[in-house]
């Protein structure tokens, strides 16, 4: 079974304000005599499920055709913080191992962590803060194995962070973003992730339809 952990890229769905939202509009339409329907896509980078690429932080760093394939497919172990966490909480190295139900003598973690904040973008509202991962998390996950951090928020930082370190520590080291998942209803647990990017070249983002297996 799939299950769609995506968002959908609709009109309705707010982007991050001041952002371009996704419209739809139309080059050729029967009614007017054309031969076909033919549409046109405007969006942000950043509408919808997307994975970032490490150009969306530093102009000197790679692409969204440099997306990595094999890291978007494979195993990924859902977590979901406690609902009575606060919105703008931090999530720490030790939040991140009792989660994961790691003993604090282990030192490799998953490649593959999705994380439910709770504090996810709805047909109507874009949230006005939501927890994000310490730079230290980061580094912690990063030097022990992951390769891939994903969060229904709309961003892996905090949203007044100007300076995005947990995309620096993640992009840096190697590892990679998903961010807009739609996680609300699933399970904490163990999935197989099909999540890839579609094949942009030049962009600092691409849009992704993500789904999750149950393994």
């Amino acid at each position: 079974m799939l299950i769609d952990i995506s968002l959908p890229f609709a009109s309705h769905v707010p982007v991050w304000p001041g952002d371009i939202p996704f419209s739809c509009g139309w080059t050729a339409r029967r009614e007017d005599g054309a031969a076909v329907n033919l549409g046109a896509l405007t969006m942000s980078a950043h509408a919808g499920t997307h994975a970032d690429a490490p150009l969306h932080v530093e102009s000197s760093w790679r692409a969204s055709e440099s997306l990595p394939a094999d890291v978007f497919v494979g195993p990924v172990h859902v977590i979901a913080l406690p609902t009575d966490l606060a919105s703008d909480a931090v999530i720490t190295r030790e939040l991140v191992v009792a989660l994961l139900a790691l003993r604090h003598t282990d030192v490799v973690v998953p490649m593959r962590i999705l994380c439910r904040t709770n504090q996810s973008v709805s047909h109507d509202a874009f949230p006005d803060a939501w927890p994000a991962l310490s730079e230290d998390a980061a580094d912690w996950l990063t030097n022990n194995g992951l390769r891939l951090w994903g969060t229904d928020a709309p961003s892996v930082d905090a949203r007044p962070s100007k300076e995005l370190p947990v995309h620096h520590a993640l992009f840096s080291a190697g590892a990679y973003v998903l961010e807009n998942l739609a996680l609300r209803d699933v399970v904490p647990g163990v999935y197989e992730l099909l999540a890839q990017p579609l094949a942009i070249h030049g962009a600092d983002a691409a849009p992704v339809r993500a789904m999750l297996r149950a393994v």
